[in-house]
């Protein structure tokens, strides 16, 4: 499938792993399109409501210290993830990603919001490696968009690799399992799931 890459944010993968994930919805008309495209996008920019949209684990927004913050979210926030199964123990059994861009594209017939995440290290640990099973080359691009009467639901993972960076051999275990299930499984299932969950 063609990303929905009206605003840039998604990146060209270079190597690693591609995973997409798409929901769309048809309208009679632009202006019941528009309507959705509002709600989605407030779902989306609302990251600690993120668990309740479909998939699995539950995300919490903070600051660059580590502390919960309940804004929408913008450039530079935290995304603190608990997904299924064993976490990193660097940082407490959590998975932490950074928001690198958040990008807005708007025409009359055309609306687009995306939201880019990269694996950072955790801002409660000592450990430079990032506190994720993928490495920092790896991005995660959440996107809404209204084309016309559709609105579409993007998921568009690029760059996927397991990161080998962790400092503890427990970790370096766990992040090549749950990256490599991560890819096959987890994403696709997740995100699918998670973008469903945004155009209900």
């Amino acid at each position: 499938m063609d990303e929905k890459n009206y605003t840039g944010a998604v990146p060209e993968n270079e190597e690693g792993a591609v995973v997409n994930a798409e929901s769309k919805r048809d309208f009679v008309s632009a202006e019941q399109a528009a309507a959705l495209y509002r709600v989605a996008k407030e779902r989306l920019l609302d990251v600690n409501s993120w668990g309740n949209l479909g998939g699995a684990g539950n995300f919490a927004l903070m600051d660059a210290a580590g502390n919960p913050v309940t804004q929408m979210a913008e450039k530079g926030l935290l995304i603190r993830i608990d997904v299924p199964g064993p976490g990193t123990r660097a940082a407490e059994g959590f998975d932490w990603v950074r928001i690198e861009q958040v990008k807005n594209f708007e025409t009359q017939d055309v609306q687009s919001l995306a939201i880019r995440v990269r694996p950072v290290a955790a801002p409660t640990s000592d450990e430079q490696a990032p506190a994720h099973f993928y490495s920092e080359k790896s991005t995660s691009t959440f996107t809404i968009t209204r084309e016309f009467q559709t609105v579409t639901a993007g998921i568009y993972d690029r760059n996927l690799e397991e990161n080998e960076e962790a400092e503890n051999f427990i970790d370096k275990i766990r992040n090549a399992v749950t990256g490599f299930f991560g890819k096959e499984i987890f994403s696709k299932i997740q995100w699918q799931a998670f973008a469903e969950g945004l155009i209900k």
